[in-house]
């Protein structure tokens, strides 16, 4: 008897962390997102600038829209700092997967004024275990520059490790999940 696999939803659903909320992304959140982004030393190794406020709902739009790929997903979220927290509450990153059958490539980036307190381990590993209960992840894979040693961390905390596979640049990271129950 064949086994029927559930394709998995277009829009992700939210998961979260000790201190954080990861909504999936909407492109109402871009107004916020711009300040949250507007330092540029966030693209020293990831390339690029501070995205101007149309062109950064423009993205999300096309990123809520999802892959013309129907075998792709796109699942992007911001991460809401918990009001009452250190930072005080509100939005202070992103983590995005790209989940094709059973890998799913993901990335992090928490702005400037929110770096150096652990928010992008926590969303990295709050993000791998969602992916692992999400079904039929088996692999996850980052790309980290090898300058880049707060990413590097990150992924370690995360459960990747460093492959000897390169790609633009940038040292492929991987680890095997197991899937886990969802609660």
């Amino acid at each position: 008897m064949p086994t029927t696999v559930t394709p998995l939803p277009i829009t992700p659903p939210p998961f979260t962390t000790a201190r954080l909320d990861a909504l999936p992304l909407e492109p109402a959140y871009a107004e916020e997102m711009v300040d949250v982004l507007a330092d540029p030393a966030l693209y020293v190794f990831i390339g690029g600038e501070p995205p101007a406020p149309a062109a950064l709902r423009a993205r999300y739009e096309r990123q809520c829209a999802g892959s013309p790929d129907p075998g792709e997903r796109w699942w992007n979220w911001v991460l809401r700092v918990r009001a009452g927290g250190e930072a005080g509450g509100g939005l202070a990153g992103y983590v995005q997967a790209t989940v094709r059958g059973p890998r799913a490539e993901i990335g992090w980036v928490v702005g400037t004024p929110w770096q150096g307190r652990g928010y992008a381990t926590e969303a990295a590993k709050g993000l791998v275990a969602h992916l692992a209960s999400a079904g039929g992840v088996r692999e996850i894979v980052a790309h980290v520059h090898p300058g880049h040693a707060a990413s590097a961390a990150v992924a370690v905390a995360a459960g990747l490790g460093p492959t000897g596979e390169w790609e633009d640049g940038e040292r492929r990271w991987a680890a095997s999940v197991t899937p886990s129950p969802v609660p």
